[in-house]
């Protein structure tokens, strides 16, 4: 396994089925015969195969040590819950190993909170500004722009020129709504005020519903604890 966090690393569209089939085969539902069928099938080459099975790797066949223990959780939610929490579950996987991912969706879900939409000129350029005014950086936010379409959270119109952010998904407050604000807090690093939890924009598609302070403190996971202000901050355990 690889215990070193990739560089940029998201740099392919990953089809929520892939996805899906990755989850499967973690959670021994499924097998490796049948992903690289399915890619074959889907790709042009075996380059590009793999290098998609890459990205699917890191996301759940291979995560990194750190993360084999946040993975196997979600995969304990998925055998609960199968189908309506994998778009949740592969968002909180990508949050959580890929930075890269995590900005392009901390952007739009910035830009489109106020109007529910922004351009793809608005997300390339201020990726520009963080990653560099480079082609590989505009590619890249593509592969997640794309992905992130595919994964129900995005629409893209006028020909990829224009996001509109689609309805969130309400968690109901469930196990996997714990689960992804936990991957939030991998994203950012460090401990956030839990009133700061909910808003995210890194989780933009999702609602977690419920009681956000009251649903952190059942994870295991999760520390709270109170600030010198007297805020609810919530952190990693350990």
């Amino acid at each position: 396994m690889n215990s070193s966090s990739p560089q940029i690393g998201f740099d392919r569209f990953i089809q929520l089925d892939w996805a899906l089939l990755a989850l499967r085969i973690r959670a021994g539902k499924g097998t490796l015969d049948e992903l690289d069928e399915v890619l074959a099938s889907s790709h042009s080459g075996p380059a590009a195969k793999k290098k998609t099975r890459t990205v699917l790797n890191r996301l759940w066949l291979e995560p990194r040590a750190d993360l084999v223990d946040f993975a196997d959780r979600g995969v304990e939610i998925f055998c609960d819950a199968p189908e309506p929490t994998v778009p949740a579950l592969t968002w909180g996987m990508a949050l959580a190993t890929y930075p890269f991912f995590g900005k392009v969706a901390e952007i739009v879900g910035r830009l489109t909170t106020l109007q529910g939409d922004c351009t793809s000129a608005e997300i390339h350029r201020r990726m520009a500004e963080i990653y560099g005014e480079r082609e590989g950086t505009r590619r890249m936010t593509n592969m997640v722009l794309q992905s992130q379409a595919s994964w129900g959270a995005i629409e893209r119109t006028d020909k990829g020129k224009r996001i509109e952010r689609k309805k969130a998904m309400d968690l109901k407050g469930s196990a996997v709504a714990a689960w992804l604000a936990e991957a939030c807090l991998r994203y950012n690093g460090r401990a956030l005020p839990v009133a700061s939890i909910e808003s995210s924009p890194t989780i933009y598609p999702f609602m977690l519903g419920g009681s956000t302070a009251y649903l952190l403190s059942k994870s295991r996971a999760l520390e709270m604890r109170v600030d010198s202000a007297g805020n609810q901050v919530i952190g990693l355990a350990g």
